[in-house]
């Protein structure tokens, strides 16, 4: 598996759990369907994270957001866009943890994603091998201006050119 952000490749410091068997681990990561059990084995100097299906039902995800570290989105194909549309309810819905995009996405979603609200991106070798990680910053940087506000660093074109505006510059 490759793990990357907007800067590139990163080490992944979650560790995966079978089951919901999280003793001994500072940065455990469950399937969704462990969670509750999870939940109430999880000391307080622990951080939890989940791995969701993109089709779960954000009414039933909104419940825990606040005990998570990490949700990390499942996306079965490249072209089940799912999991941007979750990615958006869960940011609206407040949470300020990491959110991870995982599965075989390619580097042309990499801006998209990251304007949805996804902070990371993990691959499964097969996806990593295809696509290098300078192609995958290659792609995220060619975006710098969106038309629709998102979670990303930069406001949206309208949003700087009000601004231009407002401070007597040219648009």
């Amino acid at each position: 598996m490759l793990l990357l952000d907007k800067s590139g490749a990163k080490a992944d410091v979650w560790t995966r759990s079978e089951g919901a068997a999280i003793d001994n681990i500072s940065h455990a990561l469950v399937a969704w369907e462990a969670l509750p059990e999870a939940l109430q084995q999880k000391s307080r100097d622990q951080r939890l994270g989940v791995i969701v299906p993109n089709n779960v039902s954000i009414a039933e995800l909104k419940l825990v957001l606040r005990q998570l570290s990490l949700v990390a989105v499942s996306f079965p194909s490249f072209s089940d866009g799912r999991g941007f549309s979750l990615a958006k309810l869960i940011r609206n819905h407040g949470f300020t943890g990491t959110l991870r995009a995982s599965g075989p996405l390619i580097a042309d979603q990499f801006a998209y994603a990251i304007s949805c609200g996804f902070d990371e991106i993990e691959l499964p070798d097969a996806s990593a091998g295809r696509q290098p990680v300078e192609q995958w910053l290659k792609a995220v940087a060619q975006i710098s201006h969106g038309y629709q506000r998102g979670y990303g660093d930069n406001r949206n074109i309208l949003d700087q050119r009000r601004a231009a505006r407002a401070a007597g510059g040219a648009v």
